[in-house]
């Protein structure tokens, strides 16, 4: 790693990204799918795509964005996971799979969230949606409004379950945009998508995603499957350190989805790597302050910053940073005094904002006229 003014940098859900095609990289793998995407968790870094935007019906995909509902009414005590609730004739009788409840019988949030994410059951997801918003239609609407403030701009859903609907839609891309803020948000909640089974009203039920067990190093996430959707399967793994997030849509077989998932992931774990480079408030730099207190501020980052980068190569990031000019005080804490680019082979692999570390107030009455003068010397 080169280093320019003492360090480098790049950022998750901090900076930018760059999708960076490198010639040592072979191709993604042929997967047949009619749409998939592979992302790095850390950094957000698209590592293969194939038709990412293109619109496809999400199947029991849908559950994952009912569970953030879920969790986002638990984060803000709106509900409780010991609360009791009562199921309607509505929840109990949906088609599809099941987790078996029996109407007018009560059951907890948490054994609901148990039966949606490991046995998929439609009449889970139905009675979460009741219990959390009155009706599944509101439910739906507060579902579209968490898909709007996550960036999904290629989705809609009009129920809980991912049940065939003209108004239920997405993409790869914005699958795995909610996949990576499910896990981020909701650690806690993440943990039940690896649980292998669930038994609930005398009946055991095994987890779908077909990865789990198979490679130990994968813990989530979901699949779907409908006539029109095909198997679908978002899966998620993390090997020394490195979260990567697969989408695999339109599979022909509950097989074909798993191998599928299973040569993206391998694919970018083989040939790509994320490191972090500097954690939240580490100093990168300092900056000359004019009419202040002090004469300089230190520059950093105010989150953890990775870099995504062809596998093997960290020794040939080379980072360069921009310093604004004639920075004046007052200078306030987090305040964006420069920004740092990130390039591999002259290719612009990411780029961070830099922002001060500390407030600086201003001078005295004769220092601040000294630095004048010296700013018109500049």
């Amino acid at each position: 790693m080169k280093s320019i003014i003492g360090a480098l940098f790049v950022a998750l859900f901090v900076g930018t990204a760059f999708a960076v095609e490198f010639p040592n990289i072979p191709a993604p793998p042929d997967l047949g799918m009619k749409a998939y995407l592979l992302l790095d968790y850390d950094t957000g870094e698209v590592l293969a795509a194939q038709e990412p935007d293109m619109t496809v019906a999400p199947a029991s995909l849908t559950k994952i964005m009912t569970t953030y509902v879920v969790a986002d009414a638990l984060r803000k005590k709106l509900i409780k996971l010991d609360d009791q609730t009562v199921v309607s004739e509505n929840a109990w009788k949906q088609e599809g799979s099941r987790m078996f409840i029996d109407v007018n019988k009560p059951v907890t949030v948490d054994e609901l969230l148990h039966g949606d994410i490991i046995q998929s059951g439609n009449d889970a997801s139905v009675a979460l949606a009741e219990h959390v918003s009155g009706t599944e239609q509101t439910f739906a609407a507060v579902m579209n409004q968490h898909a709007e403030t996550l960036g999904m701009k290629g989705s809609k859903f009009a129920n809980s379950t991912g049940l065939p609907s003209p108004d239920t839609f997405t993409t790869a891309r914005d699958l795995a945009t909610l996949a990576r803020a499910l896990i981020h948000d909701f650690p806690d909640i993440y943990a039940l998508f690896k649980i292998p089974e669930y038994r609930y009203n005398g009946i055991t039920q095994q987890n779908r995603n077909g990865l789990l067990g198979k490679d130990p190093t994968v813990d989530g996430v979901k699949t779907g499957h409908t006539e029109a959707a095909g198997y679908c399967l978002v899966a998620s793994a993390k090997r020394d350190g490195m979260r990567l997030i697969s989408v695999v849509m339109g599979a022909a077989s509950d097989g074909e989805r798993s191998r599928a998932s299973q040569a993206l992931l391998n694919y970018g774990f083989r040939f790509y790597e994320t490191r972090k480079l500097y954690g939240a408030g580490a100093k990168i730099a300092a900056a000359r302050v004019w009419q202040g207190e002090t004469e300089s501020v230190d520059l950093g980052v105010t989150r953890d910053v990775y870099v995504t980068f062809p596998r093997g190569r960290y020794d040939e990031l080379d980072a360069k940073a921009e310093i604004n000019n004639l920075i004046t005080a007052p200078v306030t804490t987090g305040q964006q005094l420069g920004v740092a680019h990130v390039k591999l082979e002259d290719k612009a692999v990411a780029e961070v904002a830099l922002t001060a570390l500390t407030d600086i107030p201003e001078g005295s009455f004769a220092s601040r006229m000294i630095d004048r003068v010296m700013m018109m010397l500049e």
